[in-house]
């Protein structure tokens, strides 16, 4: 079959005459890993503009510049289809810490997205460039991205928490029908500004306000453009099934197809069970229901220490929120709360047994300065109070006070057996739920999770190459293909004449993540060039400063 497809490939590649444009670039004789899946194979990739102009055995037009690439994998760009970079790329369009990973295209818009930014939700105000801009529309800050310039491509989704706030504002009670339109219309807007399909993070509010049938009402639009519904469940932990299942209902119902962000089972209790949230997506696709989901190659999530306060807790917002925290009725509400249950609601805390120890202190205002001994305080809870005569609540509520309601945290909440048997299922792609951060500057800040840094290095190198459970053309196939075509870019995540010249040139005996959970500021290792629309951002490891990256407007 592939001595068939290299026939066409030759058979219609441009004739070589006298007077012919030369290529641009040629990487020569790399191990080329197309994207499809398909057994790699030795040769040549042409490039003109910002489209790959051939790929064969051996290409004879003549070329600007050739980069020997022998003994390397020539791959399409890298494509994260979980992405959390919408603010971070308007600081510094460079993009490092995912251009390093080979990221050429970066998907924004897990429930909170760029846009739309109106009504009670008000427009958005950033910094860009030193000065502060606001906007109101996604396609304001498409316009923006466009105009900043950045290193890679970008694409988005409309997130269902910016539509739900947009006409309910931080209010809990419940839309009318006539909201209910609103919503939608807002949805159709984002469309229209090519939003790429609805993305809701309903665990935790405003997203978790939202009923199924509502989400499949807003979904119904969403249809009718071909986009996708994208969604991080309700609940990771013991209410995982009915979460899946309920994501399998709205695709249904709908009729789009869902992806399932970074698909876990992330409590002790329910461990070793993920056998059957497979089998649930199994039967879901058997009936014809597009359903798929990603993962991140980690087994510890990152959340903010504020998901551990009860649901009812967040209604009016952040000041709202510490306004209660100050309270000391208030405070002993919450405390029952977390140390009982609420039906439906995914505790965090719960999560990892009431185990102190295995959360991670990692952001804030001023992480680098948090007091050791209050990082210390959270641990077991008879840790803590054998050594401090204080409880590890009081402690949580006091360092929210002191943070503005806003610690991040990485939680250890589920296991590598687990993640691995998701990781192996044909429809799991790989997506890094990171942003761009940078080893210096202003975009070194906190402590945060090493994906950000290492995602899609540590498949290629861990998950590939040392533990062999992922072969090569599959794993590639993760990151570049399936992640387009469940987006709808065809002309991205494959190598082919004609398509866009998104690639990534990486060592396969090098490859491998840096980044850890205690020393995370370390770029990837082995990811040798980075093109992106034909020009060079990423050359033999260090960043060319180039900006060649294109909004992508799904119209």
């Amino acid at each position: 079959m592939r001595g068939w497809c290299l026939f066409l490939s030759v058979a219609f590649s441009p004739l070589l005459v006298s007077g012919q444009e030369p290529l641009d670039l040629i990487l020569r004789g790399g191990r080329i890993v197309d994207g499809t899946g398909n057994p790699w194979f030795s040769g040549d990739v042409g490039i003109r503009g910002d489209r790959i102009a051939e790929l064969d055995r051996r290409i004879k037009t003549p070329a600007k510049r050739e980069i020997d690439v022998r003994g390397l994998v020539v791959s399409p760009g890298f494509i994260d289809i979980h992405s959390h970079s919408d603010y971070f790329l308007l600081e510094d369009g460079r993009a490092l810490s995912k251009v390093t990973q080979g990221v050429t295209t970066e998907v924004l818009g897990e429930g909170n997205s760029p846009g739309p930014y109106s009504g009670k939700l008000g427009r958005k105000s950033a910094k860009v460039g030193g000065k502060t801009t606001q906007w109101s529309t996604l396609a304001d800050y498409f316009d923006l991205v466009d105009r900043t310039g950045v290193s890679v491509n970008v694409a988005s989704y409309v997130g269902l928490n910016n539509v739900w706030q947009c006409v309910m504002g931080k209010s809990f009670v419940h839309p009318t029908p006539e909201q209910i339109e609103e919503m939608k219309a807002l949805v159709e807007a984002a469309m229209e500004e090519g939003a790429l399909g609805l993305s809701s993070q309903v665990m935790m509010p405003p997203g978790s306000l939202a009923t199924t049938d509502e989400i499949i009402e807003l979904c119904k639009v969403v249809a009718r453009y071909q986009g996708i519904y994208s969604t991080h469940i309700r609940n990771e932990g013991t209410g995982v099934f009915e979460s899946v299942e309920e994501a399998i209902k709205i695709g249904e119902e709908a009729g789009v197809p869902v992806d399932v962000i970074h698909l876990k089972i992330a409590d002790q209790k329910y461990w070793g069970r993920m056998d059957e949230v497979v089998s649930l997506i199994e039967e879901a696709r058997d009936r014809g229901i597009e359903v798929q989901a990603n993962v991140y190659p980690y087994t510890r999530g990152n959340n903010n220490l504020v998901s551990i306060i009860p649901p009812w807790a967040h209604e009016g917002g952040t000041e709202k929120l510490l306004e209660r925290l100050r309270d000391p009725k208030e405070r002993k509400r919450m405390k029952d709360d977390i140390r009982g249950e609420i039906p439906g609601w995914y505790n965090h805390l719960a999560a990892v047994g009431g185990d102190w120890s295995r959360i991670l202190v990692s952001g804030g205002s001023s992480v680098n300065g948090l007091k050791m001994d209050r990082i210390m305080a959270l641990r077991t809870e008879g840790e803590a109070t054998a050594t401090k005569d204080i409880d590890p609540l009081d402690e949580l509520f006091d360092l929210l006070l002191e943070e503005g309601g806003s610690v991040s945290a990485v939680y250890a909440h589920h296991t590598e057996e687990d993640m691995n048997l998701a990781l192996r299922q044909p429809w799991c792609s790989i997506g890094s739920d990171g942003s761009a951060y940078a080893v210096q500057g202003p975009l070194r800040k906190g402590n945060p999770h090493p994906r950000n840094f290492g995602t899609f290095p540590r498949v290629l190198g861990v998950y590939v190459r040392d533990r062999q459970m992922l072969g090569l053309e599959d794993a590639v196939r993760k990151m570049t293909s399936l992640n387009a075509a469940k987006i709808g870019l065809p002309d991205r995540g494959l190598l082919r004449e004609d398509a866009h010249a998104d690639i990534t040139v990486f060592d396969p005996q090098r490859v491998i993540d840096r980044s850890t959970y205690t020393d995370p500021f370390q770029y990837s290792e082995g990811i040798r060039f980075v093109i992106v629309n034909g020009e060079i951002v990423l050359n033999e490891g260090e960043h060319t400063g180039a900006k060649p990256g294109k909004t992508l407007r799904r119209l």
